[in-house]
């Protein structure tokens, strides 16, 4: 919840949006579950999205996620195309396979482009220990700081602000290594988004380091319809240079 800055969500609320974010499964104050036994999988992080907007007694909404978030985004327009007013993915995939395939040494044959060296770098060091806040803090400031582009300096101040709080609110912070695994576990989603009928815009960064740029793009050519916003040297990140460009985007986009 704490990765979507205030001041973005300001900037959205400020032009007439009501913005609700939350802690997916194993984050935060969200359920919990034994590192390396998730249980769950995308579809499922989805069906939570709609439990969210129970929750909210709201029967539509625009549905925003990053990264992961985004893949969220995609399964849930799937799965509850009638709550989903418009889909936009940031800095996402219709095909983590790649990825997947460089945690688990799987073929990769026809998939999009895999992380690049430092990042794979950065996924084979050793685990965190994650007793340590100093250690915690410190490895997402290095870990964000891989993944920023080169567009805009990167604020390691505000990371370090960020993750701190981070690991304030969540007692089992270990737990978000299960992230990959219920996305290695999720049933493929690519093949069905030619059929989705929603108003969809695309965000993403030609600098992205875990998910490169021809993830972004092959989003709008999978979706019919769908809108590209490119950043110029932006990485797997949401600069605040970029704050008024993407809400700005944004608050045109979901103005249907």
């Amino acid at each position: 919840m704490l990765m979507w800055p205030e001041e973005f969500c300001e900037q959205l609320a400020a032009g007439g949006r009501y913005v609700i974010r939350y802690d997916n499964r194993d984050t935060g104050r969200s359920i919990h579950y034994p590192v390396g036994e998730p249980g769950y999988t995308v579809e499922d992080m989805a069906d939570d999205a709609a439990a969210v907007l129970d929750a909210y007694g709201l029967a539509t909404a625009h549905i925003v996620g990053a990264s992961m978030g985004g893949m969220i985004t995609q399964v849930f327009a799937l799965r509850h195309r009638d709550r989903a007013r418009t889909i936009t993915p940031i800095m996402s995939t219709p095909d983590p396979s790649a990825v997947m395939a460089v945690m688990t040494g799987a073929d990769d044959a026809g998939a999009l482009s895999p992380p690049a060296p430092e990042v794979l770098a950065m996924m084979m060091a050793e685990p965190v220990d994650y007793s340590d806040k100093n250690a915690v803090v410190e490895t997402r400031v290095k870990m964000f700081g891989i993944l920023h582009g080169p567009a805009y300096p990167y604020n390691d101040a505000d990371m370090r602000d960020i993750a701190g709080r981070e690991y304030d609110r969540d007692p089992q912070m270990a737990s978000t290594q299960n992230h990959g695994i219920a996305i290695q576990a999720s049933p493929s989603w690519r093949s069905k988004l030619p059929s989705l009928d929603i108003p969809t815009l695309v965000i993403h960064g030609t600098a992205d380091p875990i998910l490169p740029y021809d993830h972004g793009v092959a989003l709008p050519q999978e979706i019919p319809g769908a809108e590209l916003l490119t950043m110029r040297g932006v990485g797997h990140d949401l600069p605040r240079e970029e704050f008024a460009n993407i809400t700005g985007a944004s608050l045109r986009h979901t103005s249907r």
